[in-house]
């Protein structure tokens, strides 16, 4: 699969403005862990393999075990998430797949009651920001690099 485009080439003041969004979401009160664990579930279920790659590693530097990244795909079915990490989880899933969950009142008790009001609007903007850089990344497929290690 090649790129279809070079969309800051293409659109300069729109990718500013989408940079200005993903520079804001570094400054929210949630914690970084919660934010990259969003933007790395985000990303599996709209299967944005560029946005996994970039975000592998800053979830590994923001202390996420390489464990909790193996199994984040099943996090429901695993002990490694706390009360907090599965609330923003749900969340995630819920706004990411609108279309068939309607952002269900059951999750959003759940993330009520794990965060506070200022924290849920927060959640909902890094939540927002990773899907719409997913839209951009797959729609325009957007390469990583790959790994040019030998194998042995």
């Amino acid at each position: 699969m090649s790129g279809r485009m070079n969309y800051y080439r293409a659109a300069p003041a729109a990718m500013k403005a989408m940079m200005a969004l993903e520079e804001a979401t570094k400054e929210l009160s949630i914690p970084q862990s919660i934010r990259e664990l969003i933007k790395m579930r985000v990303s599996q279920i709209n299967g944005c393999a560029f946005c996994l790659n970039l975000h592998a590693p800053e979830a590994r530097a923001a202390g996420i075990s390489q464990q909790k990244l193996d199994v984040l795909a099943a996090w429901r079915e695993s002990p490694a998430f706390d009360e907090r990490e599965r609330a923003a989880l749900a969340w995630a899933e819920a706004l990411t797949r609108l279309e068939s969950t309607g952002a269900p009142d059951s999750d959003y008790r759940i993330l009520a009651a794990a965060f506070d009001e200022r924290e849920r609007v927060e959640l909902t903007l890094a939540i927002t920001t990773i899907n719409a850089w997913n839209r951009f990344a797959v729609g325009f497929r957007s390469q990583h690099p790959v790994d040019q290690t030998p194998q042995v």
